[in-house]
């Protein structure tokens, strides 16, 4: 049986996207988003909960994420989780859980990132398959 590895997230972006290019001269853009819960405990006072997010996109996406997102604005995200794994400098192992962005949606305008009056724009990559250079 076929499994099933999607992620929706909406939420703000922590900081501009950082964009990088391999030798091939692939792009590859990384940044992170933050959604927050908002929730009453037992005692009925108002709680929030942020988690971050670490996302990357390649490719054309990557270089529409460095010329469109910009921090504090709030998209729509779909993509897929994957887990990468390395040896750091003293020869650990690490792994470090990702969102692979397969497309976006920018809910807010980047001068206006809380603006009741989202704009939509709709920014898909090409669907490619496991193609990933990691």
């Amino acid at each position: 049986m076929a499994g099933v590895n999607k992620v929706i997230l909406v939420g703000n972006l922590g900081k501009d996207p950082e964009v990088r290019h391999l030798e091939g001269g692939t792009a590859v853009a990384s940044f992170s988003i933050a959604t927050t819960e908002v929730y009453k405990d037992k005692t009925g006072t108002r709680q929030e909960q942020t988690e971050w997010h670490n996302i990357v996109v390649w490719r054309g996406l990557a270089e529409v994420a460095e010329k469109y997102l910009k921090k504090g604005m709030t998209i729509y995200l779909e993509g897929k989780l994957r887990t990468r794994s390395w040896d750091d400098k003293e020869g650990h192992k690490r792994n470090s859980t990702e969102v692979v962005g397969d497309t976006f949606t920018i809910l807010s305008k980047k001068d206006s990132p809380s603006s009741g009056n989202a704009e939509q724009t709709d920014i898909s990559g090409p669907k490619t398959g496991d193609d990933l250079p990691f």
